[in-house]
């Protein structure tokens, strides 16, 4: 029998067994002291050239923002070009603008919205990164580990968390901003390092990569129309604009209510980021023993008292220990999130997934930020963090709606990735197309009911993985026959598609065709759609007049039923 330390060990540490994972790990911790040290700077020089509420809110709001905008943007870019380059590219940026900034600083001409501008460059080049490395988590791990994976840079980010404001708080109170600013700068040295040793095994691509407004779109309708992704980000964003109040607010805490400085708010950050390091290292052992959901639940409900506890407390000590329990809510609650959205998409969309996770996360965040800045800036600071964690209880109600799922037994797997189209009969080019595609079904009139609200399920999985013009339609002669119909825009879209067929997704199919009661399957053909000067063209090339001709009846146009989709028509 094992211990419980044993248990705990193997859920927790496993990925650290991985090189490249251990590697990345510790020249990301090493790069996140350096921006803690940076938002350290950053936000008390806010504090000492433009004193105001809603000024210092603005620091993280800069911060966040672009995580916001560019994010579905960078996750595309990494689902479809390298994503060690992407991280790469995003390290540099970070480094030439965090020596600008300390450059800046230095020769006394930084100003507010200056220090705004530069923050939002690096939360660009934050925003650049994020969805390359997360999604690269796969690449580094088995899926198995991804959740403890997921975790430990939860760990890693948090550790930093715990000294890294109160080192910064320390070197900006002995020496000013500007050295905060070069620290950071220094540390992304060895990231960028670790990533250029980092030799990953060329994409297995059967087909080209989509162009960059392609994937987007792609990974927008894969997301709006995955229940389970959606619930993630609708949790997720909720969590993030609650929470932002203690993010944003955290330098007036230290400096209002528990009549601090420098020092004291990197204590103060310090005490948030220690909680938040227990949260991760016992994430994955709760994980094991307790739902997603009620996971998160524990935890708006710790952050909410957290909130609450800091804005009514005079004393360090108790806002010290307020922060430790928000902290550990925080990580546990974020990490939950960040490991679902993983572990339930795909590989070949994760990296856009994912950076819609952070886009409304970090939306969240940024409005949050705003939000309650402008709160603090009208009424009082102590009403605004009640305020928001009070919305951290008014929040539950939505878990009735919008559970966080558990997809640790999802196979996303391609059902299809071995097994390639039938050739067509005739030469095609990729962008040959529409080519549209009809399934004949024998329906018993028992089994219609049934049947449809199935299909309605697989019509989600078809348009999901980028089939158009869903319809299903019933023969008003024979009612028994139902054909569902769809489209892919060409040819290379239609074997795209085919490929994204997960077997978890097979399984849905597989319940429909059960339905079918004319013959082991259903009968499935493929067509292309032709246009009139096509059609005019083709009726010339064999001699046809096109009045002879119909589209359905060509007799160019083959059909055949069986486990895999018979060849197409192509336009000359």
């Amino acid at each position: 029998m094992s211990t419980a330390f044993e248990r705990w060990r193997a859920a927790t540490l496993a990925p650290f067994k991985v090189r490249i994972f251990a590697a990345i790990w510790i020249a990301t911790l090493v790069s996140t002291f350096g921006s803690l040290i940076q938002g350290v700077g950053a936000a008390w020089l806010m504090l000492s050239i433009a004193p105001s509420a809603d000024m210092v809110a603005l620091v993280q709001t800069s911060t966040t923002l672009p995580i916001m905008l560019l994010s579905l943007l960078a996750g595309a870019l990494s689902d479809i070009w390298d994503r060690r380059r992407l991280m790469l590219i995003a390290q540099a940026v970070m480094l030439l603008v965090s020596f600008a900034l300390a450059w800046i600083t230095w020769r006394g001409q930084i100003t507010p919205w200056l220090l705004l501008g530069l923050t939002f460059l690096l939360g660009s080049g934050a925003a650049l990164y994020a969805p390359a490395w997360q999604s690269s988590v796969g690449e580094q791990v088995p899926r198995a580990l991804v959740p403890s994976a997921v975790a430990l840079n939860s760990l890693g980010f948090n550790i930093a968390r715990t000294v890294g404001p109160a080192i910064g708080g320390a070197i900006v109170a002995a020496f000013g901003a500007q050295l905060a600013f070069l620290v950071n700068a220094v540390s992304y040295v060895g990231l960028i390092m670790v990533l250029g040793a980092w030799r990953r095994g060329p994409p297995q691509r059967t087909l080209p990569p989509e162009s960059l407004g392609v994937a987007v779109l792609a990974g927008l309708r894969y997301a709006r129309l995955s229940p389970m992704l959606v619930a993630i980000f609708v949790r997720a964003t909720v969590f993030g604009l609650l929470g932002s109040a203690v993010w944003a607010l955290m330098p007036l805490i230290a400096r209002d209510l528990v009549s601090g400085g420098a020092v004291t708010y990197g204590v103060l950050l310090g005490a948030f980021g220690a909680g938040a390091v227990v949260g991760a290292l016992m994430v994955s052992h709760l994980r094991e023993r307790i739902s997603n959901e009620a996971l998160v639940r524990a935890g708006s409900v710790v952050f909410g008292l957290g909130s609450i506890a800091a804005a009514v407390s005079p004393w360090l000590a108790t806002t010290m220990m307020a922060l430790f329990c928000a902290g550990a809510a925080w990580v546990g609650c974020l990490s939950t999130f960040n490991a679902s959205v993983q572990i339930s998409s795909p590989r070949w969309v994760v990296g856009r997934t994912v950076a819609i996770y952070q886009m409304m996360t970090f939306g969240g965040l940024a409005f949050g930020s705003w939000l309650w800045g402008e709160v603090a800036h009208a009424v009082s600071l102590r009403t605004s963090l009640v305020a928001a964690g009070v919305g951290f209880f008014l929040s539950l109600p939505l878990g009735r709606w919008l559970r966080v799922p558990q997809s640790e037994s999802l196979d996303l797997e391609s059902i299809r990735g071995s097994s390639p189209a039938l050739s067509p009969k005739v030469d095609l080019v990729a962008q040959s197309g529409p080519i549209v595609i009809n399934v004949e079904f024998h329906i018993a009139p028992e089994d219609r009911a049934a049947f449809v609200t199935a299909m309605l399920e697989l019509a989600r999985v078809r348009r999901r993985d980028g089939a158009r013009g869903w319809s299903l339609m019933q023969d008003l002669d024979h009612p028994e026959v139902w054909v569902e119909r769809f489209h892919s825009p060409t040819w290379t879209a239609h074997l795209r598609r085919r490929l994204r067929m997960t077997r978890a997704d097979h399984s849905i199919e597989e319940r429909v065709y059960r339905f079918h009661r004319g013959g082991s399957r259903p009968r499935i053909v493929r067509y292309l759609e032709r246009p009139p000067t096509a059609i005019e063209a083709a009726a010339k090339s064999y001699g046809e007049r096109i009045g002879e001709r119909a589209a359905m009846t060509d007799p160019l146009i083959p059909g055949s039923a069986g486990t895999d989709e018979p060849p197409a028509r192509r336009s000359p």
